[in-house]
């Protein structure tokens, strides 16, 4: 079988000294130490393929998957969330499955009528009047959402509250460094959000549910976009909102969300589903794609992309957005999840996750040591401020068949610990958990914490 030859190193000094370096290390200069690996592969050179292939499954084999070897009760932002088979069986059929995401307005028309029931399917939870065709995640609808608020108020300042999930604004604030955004993060107190009194804000961002799960009075911050002139940005999860006010009945511009939550498993991250939805005013500067239904020449219905601004793909220095594509495939698969499950179906996920959560936070609390992080109100998700690090708390409960939660850090805890010790944990319930498994999980949980 013929195997891998090695470059020589006269052959690696070649290479070098074509593009201009002096040595293999200046190669990897961009790639921060930590990231680095310090020692070569524990791989034979040039091993046949076969054997390479062995070798990854027999490292894939150590993680252990949500379901079969874990219960999970860790969320913040992916979820463990039931995925009937007509989901996975009709979004895999071969119609919808494509390595290329079609930019041409006359892709096929089954594609476009199911990302049009997706767009109406979105706007209706959102309580807004458009929806695009989806983003990659929702961290890149909140950067584009950012986007849509600075052009539309013509001021750069934006609020934005850590109640947001911290990736999503990790990812605002690696964009605002390009667009010359000013990020200013509002702290919390208690799981809610403590807006400033003076300042003049172009936008204005916060989460309901927020990261530590607590809701908010999002009226105050509607308040302070009124007072200001501010675009109100809603970052929403879809599940909750079908049994709480939606953004749009709150009084925000802008909605957006994160979609693995229908239909999409988690898959090691990804590929997930960013939602983005807006006011009427604002479609002139919605990002990404967007369907629209019309006629054909002889009058039957038919759906096309609609509203597209040419600057977004050839004029970009005039483009308020250079997103042209969108996460197609999910976004089909969100829609026929949002399908089958119906209004009342929806509802009753997220009924179900909240009687669940309810349950176990009385159970968790009860344990010595472990007291709530937050006095607010919470739906689907708490959080715990532990006596012993969190990430000790999840390494012990795996070895019980658990994934706790997700550890939370000083950010959220506060600063009277130190260096890597992080009291806070984030539990999440989802209708998957049933009492049996809560009862066992609040059992190992105690035990972990002696």
């Amino acid at each position: 079988m013929p195997t891998y030859t090695p470059h020589t190193p006269d052959e690696i000094e070649s290479m070098l000294e074509f593009i201009g370096l002096g040595s293999l290390g200046e190669l990897f200069d961009v790639v921060p130490e930590a990231l680095r690996l310090p020692h070569d592969l524990a791989m034979a050179p040039g091993i046949p393929e076969p054997d390479a292939v062995a070798h990854l499954r027999a490292l894939a084999s150590r993680n252990l998957e949500c379901g079969p070897e874990l219960v999970c009760f860790a969320g913040g932002g992916a979820y463990d969330r039931e995925v009937p088979p007509v989901t996975t069986a009709l979004a895999s059929r071969s119609e919808f499955v494509t390595s290329y995401t079609p930019y041409q307005p006359e892709v096929a028309q089954g594609v476009l009528q199911a990302l049009f029931e997706f767009q109406t399917m979105v706007a209706r939870l959102a309580g807004l009047e458009i929806s695009n065709a989806s983003l990659y995640d929702g961290a890149s609808a909140l950067v584009e959402a950012v986007n849509l608020g600075v052009s539309a108020s013509g001021r750069s300042e934006v609020w934005v509250s850590r109640g947001v999930h911290p990736s999503w604004r990790e990812v605002l604030k690696t964009f605002a460094r390009g667009t010359g955004h000013v990020i200013v993060e509002v702290d919390l107190d208690q799981g809610q959000t403590r807006w400033p009194d003076t300042g003049r804000p172009g936008v204005v961002v916060m989460a309901y549910p927020n990261h530590l799960g607590c809701l908010e009075d999002v009226g105050v911050a509607r308040e302070l976009a009124d007072s200001t002139g501010a675009i109100l940005v809603m970052a929403f999860d879809p599940i909750a909102t079908s049994v709480l006010r939606s953004p749009g009945s709150w009084g925000a511009d802008v909605a957006v969300g994160e979609g693995q939550a229908l239909g999409m498993p988690l898959s090691f991250g990804g590929p997930y589903l960013g939602l983005f939805a807006c006011r009427q005013e604002h479609v002139r500067r919605l990002p990404g794609r967007l369907v629209g239904e019309s006629v054909d020449t002889d009058g039957r219905t038919a759906y096309v992309t609609t509203l597209r601004a040419r600057e977004q793909d050839i004029r970009r220095q005039k483009a308020t957005s250079n997103v042209c594509t969108n996460q197609t495939l999910m976004a089909v698969t969100a829609a026929i999840q949002l399908g089958w499950l119906g209004t009342s179906g929806i509802a009753e996920v997220a009924k179900r996750s909240a009687l669940g959560a309810s349950y176990c936070r009385d159970l968790l609390v009860g344990i010595d040591g472990v007291e709530p992080l937050t006095s607010a109100p919470t739906l689907m998700e708490f959080s715990l401020r532990l006596p012993i690090d969190a990430s000790t708390l999840i390494d012990r409960l795996v070895d019980e068949g658990f994934l706790a939660g997700i550890p939370l850090d000083t950010e959220y805890t506060g600063t009277e610990y130190t260096g890597s010790d992080m009291r806070g944990l984030l539990v999440t319930v989802t209708e998957k958990r049933t009492r049996s498994e809560i009862d066992a999980f609040a059992a190992a949980f105690a035990r972990a914490l002696r």
